[in-house]
């Protein structure tokens, strides 16, 4: 088994998988520009299938399935399209410091763990 090339991010999109004998919804909870996790619907492995998402279809060929799950791979990488705006959008966002905890330059951290400055 060779190692991704790409990282997959985690998203929770809405879809539709069609084969030439059937339509299922399903969930992408993972993506990248060379395939996606789709959970809430499965195919026998080697399925030729589309997923659609806002008017736009992407095709892919099943690489693994489970009963409610499977890894869809991509012949051709996300470029554009509405799949690949949230991509980036869910890529942005998880690369994105939380406002949460602001950082302050050439703060030291609290607590035992990490370098010790004296």
């Amino acid at each position: 088994m060779q190692p991704r090339s790409r990282h997959r991010i985690t998203v929770d999109i809405p879809v539709v998988v069609t084969t030439v004998l059937d339509s299922m919804e399903g969930t992408i909870v993972d993506l990248s520009e060379g395939g996606a996790q789709v959970a809430g619907c499965g195919l026998p492995v080697r399925s030729q299938c589309q997923i659609d998402y806002e008017g736009h279809v992407v095709f892919g060929t099943v690489q693994w399935s489970e009963e409610d799950r499977m890894g869809i791979r991509f012949p051709y990488e996300l470029a554009d399209g509405p799949l690949f705006d949230r991509l980036e959008i869910a890529r942005a966002a998880r690369l994105t410091p939380t406002a949460l905890q602001p950082r302050t330059l050439g703060a030291r951290p609290a607590g035992g763990f990490g370098r010790r400055f004296g």
